[in-house]
C-alpha cells in the first residue's frame, strides 16, 4: 500500500507553526545582525527581546537603567533604535512577535513607523505585542503603571490595531509566566482567561468599539502558554484552554462564528524548568516540552520558540538557538506528526484529565470574577499569594525528593561535560561598552531633535491622558518628534502614577514538615540570642530593574519559617533604597536577588554605599544567575556567599544564612 493512503492519514500535511527564537542583546545594529543570520537559517518569524530598560520605560542614561542595558534584550530608546533593528528586514514580509507590556503602545507606533517608511502601510503588518500587564504584577515585574490605568493603554492599543492593523495580534494573554510563578495547570488556565475577560470587558467598555465588532476583536486576542516537562499533562492543559476560551467568548461576549472562538496561541517552553546542574539534560526537556503543545493537533500552537540548553547559565550564542531552532525543524519536516488527525481524539485519559483541569480552572476564574476582576485580584494580593503559596510547595516537592529533576535532586553523578568544559565559552558575552555607548547615543539623539516640537508631543500625551482620548494617535506624534521612552513613560507617569505590586509573602504557605527546618530555627533562635537582639533581621534586596522575584520570594519565605524577622520591599531599587532600608531596618544581613546578568554593576553599588553608610561591617550575599568567573569577583569584592540555581535545598541557604551572621559577629 502506497504510505499517503495509510488509515487515518490527512489528505494534506499540515502547514509547520511559526518558529522563532527569542532575540535580542547588546545594541540594534548586533540584534539585526542576529535576526539576519536566523531567518537565512530557517527561522520563519521574529520574536524581539527587549532589554529592561526599555520594558520598563527608562532611557539608557536612567540611574535604574545601570548594569541592566543590552543585558536580557536589546534597548530601544527611540525611533533611530527602531530602525537600526529592522534594518534591511521587510516588515510586510515577516511575522513579529514584540515581548513588550507597559511601553508596548509606544513600540508597537515605532515598529509602525519605521514599516511606513519603509513603504508599507500599517494594514499589511502581522504579527503580536504582547501587551499582557496583569502578569507584570504577579511574575515579570516589568509593569510600570497602576492595574487600571494600564489596562486602558491596553483597550486604546486594541482599538487602535481593530481599525488600522488588521492582521495584527494587540494583546497575548500570558499564562507564560504564570506557570514559571508557581501556577499549577489549574491556576495557570483559570487566572489566565481572567486577565483575558478582564482585557476584553476594558476593550468592550471603553466606548471605541462596536458591540457588533467583538467578534473582530476576540479573533486577534492570542495567548502566550508555557509548556512544561510532564507533557501529556500539557496536551490536557491546552485542550482544556481551547474548549473554556470557545465557551467563555460564545456565552459573555455573544460571539457567534466559531473561527472567530478558536484559541490562538504560541508558546515557549518553560526556561525556568531548565537547570545549570548537568545543563546537556536540558535538550531533553526541551524537547519533550514541544511535543506537549504539538502532538495534539486540535491544540496545537501556531507559533513555537524554544529556550537554548544553556539559559540557566547565561546569555545564548547564536550557536545555541541555532540547535533550538533544529529541534522545531526536525520534528516538523523530518517526522509524520503533520500527516495525521489529533493523536488524543477519542482517548478515554485524556478526556478525563481535560475535564478535570477546565473544572478546576473555571471555579478560579469565577472566583476571580466574584472578587471584582483580575484587577481587584492583584489589587488585594490574591493571586499574588496564591502562585507563592503554589511555588513553595512545589520546591517542598522537589527538595523532598518526591518532584525528581534529573541531576538536581537524583542522579547527580556525572562526567565533565565538553560543553562547558574549562576555556569554552558556554554563553554570550556582552561588552560593558554598548552601555556606555547607548548613554551616549540617546544624549546626541536629543541633542539633535526639534525641542520645541518634543515638548509640544509631550504636553498633547499629558493632555489626553488626562481624558478617555485614545493615546495612540499622541504616541505617535511623540515618536515623529523624535520622544524617547523614558520621556514618553515619563509623561505618563506623571498623570498615571507609578505602582508597587503586593509581594505575596503574607499569604505563602509555611514549610510544615520540613525535618531540616528545626534544626535551623534553633540555630536562628541561639544566634538572635547571643546577639543580644529578639530576632535576626534579613533584608532580601532586587537591586536595578530586574523583575523575575520568584527566587526572592521563595527566600523569604522560608527565611520568615526559620524565624527571621525579613524586610521584602519588592522589586525594582536603587542601590541608595537597598542601603538606606538596611540602617534603618537595623538588619543583620542583606541578601541581594540579581538574574538580569547585571550583578558586577548592581552588587558593588550596594557594597559601597554600605561602607559610605558606616556600615561596611554587615554581611551580604547574592543570588541568580551568575557565572563561575563573576561569583570569584563578587566575593573579592567583599560579598559573603554567592547561591547559583544549583542551590535548590532552601533550608540548607538559609542555614548558610545563619552562619553568615555568625562569622560577621565573631561567633563560633
Amino acid at each position: 500500500m502506497d504510505e499517503k493512503g495509510l488509515p487515518g492519514r490527512l489528505p494534506e500535511r499540515d502547514r509547520p507553526w511559526v518558529m522563532r527564537t527569542y532575540a535580542g542583546h547588546s545594541s540594534a545594529a548586533a540584534t539585526n545582525a542576529l535576526f539576519r543570520r536566523n531567518l537565512a537559517k530557517g527561522q520563519t518569524g521574529l520574536s524581539v527581546a527587549f532589554d529592561l530598560p526599555t520594558q520598563t520605560g527608562y532611557d539608557p542614561d536612567h540611574e535604574l537603567a545601570v548594569g541592566e542595558v543590552g543585558r536580557v534584550g536589546v534597548p530601544v530608546a527611540h525611533l533611530g533604535d527602531m530602525r537600526a533593528l529592522f534594518d534591511g528586514i521587510p516588515l510586510a514580509r515577516m511575522n513579529t512577535s514584540m515581548t513588550i507590556n507597559a511601553p508596548a503602545m509606544w513600540l508597537l507606533a515605532l515598529y509602525g513607523t519605521v514599516a511606513t517608511e519603509q513603504g508599507w502601510t500599517a494594514s499589511m503588518l502581522s504579527g503580536t505585542t504582547q501587551n499582557d500587564i496583569i502578569k507584570e504584577y504577579l511574575s515579570r515585574g516589568t509593569y510600570i503603571f497602576p492595574p487600571a490605568a494600564s489596562l486602558r493603554l491596553t483597550a486604546d492599543v486594541v482599538a487602535h490595531t481593530l481599525e488600522t492593523m488588521p492582521r495584527w495580534n494587540p494583546v497575548n494573554i500570558c499564562s507564560y509566566h504564570l506557570q514559571e510563578a508557581g501556577a499549577t495547570p489549574v491556576q495557570e488556565v483559570g487566572f489566565a482567561l481572567a486577565t483575558a475577560v478582564a482585557v476584553l470587558d476594558a476593550v468592550r467598555d471603553c466606548g471605541q468599539v462596536p458591540a457588533e465588532r467583538m467578534g473582530d476583536v476576540v479573533q486577534r486576542i492570542s495567548f502566550f502558554v508555557n509548556a512544561g516537562v510532564r507533557f501529556v499533562e500539557e496536551v490536557a492543559k491546552m485542550r482544556a484552554f481551547c474548549a473554556l476560551w470557545d465557551e467563555i467568548t460564545r456565552d459573555r461576549y455573544d460571539v457567534a462564528d466559531p473561527k472567530q472562538r478558536r484559541f490562538r496561541y504560541g508558546v515557549q517552553v518553560n526556561s525556568l524548568g531548565l537547570t545549570e546542574a548537568q545543563p546537556e539534560n536540558n535538550v531533553q526537556r526541551i524537547v519533550l516540552e514541544m511535543l506537549g503543545v504539538t502532538l495534539s493537533r486540535d491544540a496545537r500552537a501556531r507559533a513555537v520558540q524554544l529556550p537554548a540548553w544553556n539559559e540557566a547559565l547565561g546569555l545564548p550564542r547564536p550557536w545555541d538557538q541555532q540547535w533550538s531552532l533544529r529541534m522545531q525543524q526536525v520534528l516538523a519536516y523530518e517526522s509524520d506528526l503533520l500527516e495525521y488527525p489529533d493523536l488524543f481524539a477519542g482517548s478515554h485519559v485524556m478526556t478525563a484529565l481535560v475535564g478535570e483541569i477546565v473544572a478546576g480552572a473555571r471555579a478560579e476564574l469565577d472566583k476571580v470574577v466574584e472578587m471584582g476582576g483580575v484587577v481587584a485580584a492583584v489589587e488585594t494580593g490574591y493571586l499574588k499569594s496564591a502562585l507563592v503559596a503554589s511555588l513553595a510547595k512545589r520546591r517542598r516537592r522537589i527538595e523532598a525528593g518526591s518532584d525528581v529533576v534529573v541531576g538536581v535532586n537524583r542522579f547527580t553523578e556525572t562526567e565533565p561535560s565538553p560543553l562547558t568544559a574549562t576555556g569554552a565559552e558556554a554563553i554570550e558575552q556582552i561588552d560593558p561598552a554598548v552601555e556606555a555607548d547607548a548613554a551616549i547615543a540617546v544624549r546626541r539623539w536629543r541633542a539633535d531633535r526639534d525641542p520645541a516640537a518634543v515638548d509640544a508631543a509631550l504636553a498633547r500625551l499629558r493632555a489626553d491622558a488626562a481624558t478617555t482620548t485614545n493615546l495612540m494617535p499622541a504616541t505617535m506624534a511623540c515618536v515623529r518628534a523624535g520622544v524617547t521612552t523614558g520621556e514618553w513613560a515619563g509623561a505618563l507617569r506623571q498623570v498615571f502614577g507609578e505602582y508597587r505590586a503586593p509581594t505575596g509573602l503574607t499569604g505563602a504557605a509555611g514549610t510544615g514538615a520540613d525535618p531540616g527546618l528545626s534544626a535551623v530555627r534553633q540555630r536562628v533562635a541561639e544566634t538572635a540570642r547571643e546577639l543580644g537582639a529578639g530576632r535576626l533581621r534579613l533584608l532580601v534586596g532586587k537591586p536595578g530593574l530586574d523583575g523575575h522575584s520568584n527566587g526572592a520570594e521563595q527566600i523569604a519565605v522560608r527565611a520568615r519559617d526559620a524565624g527571621f524577622e525579613v524586610v521584602y520591599q519588592g522589586i525594582r531599587l536603587t542601590a541608595a533604597q537597598i542601603v538606606a532600608a538596611a540602617v534603618e531596618e537595623d538588619v543583620d544581613l542583606v541578601g541581594l536577588s540579581v538574574l538580569s546578568g547585571s550583578h558586577l554593576a548592581a552588587v558593588p553599588a550596594v557594597l559601597d554605599g554600605l561602607r559610605d553608610a558606616g556600615r561596611g561591617d554587615l554581611p551580604v550575599v547574592v543570588g541568580g544567575i551568575i557565572p563561575a568567573p563573576d561569583a570569584e569577583q563578587l566575593r573579592a569584592a567583599g560579598v559573603a556567599r554567592v547561591f547559583t540555581p544549583r542551590d535548590f535545598a532552601l533550608t540548607g541557604v538559609v542555614d548558610q544564612l545563619v552562619t553568615v551572621i555568625r562569622e560577621a559577629n565573631g561567633l563560633a
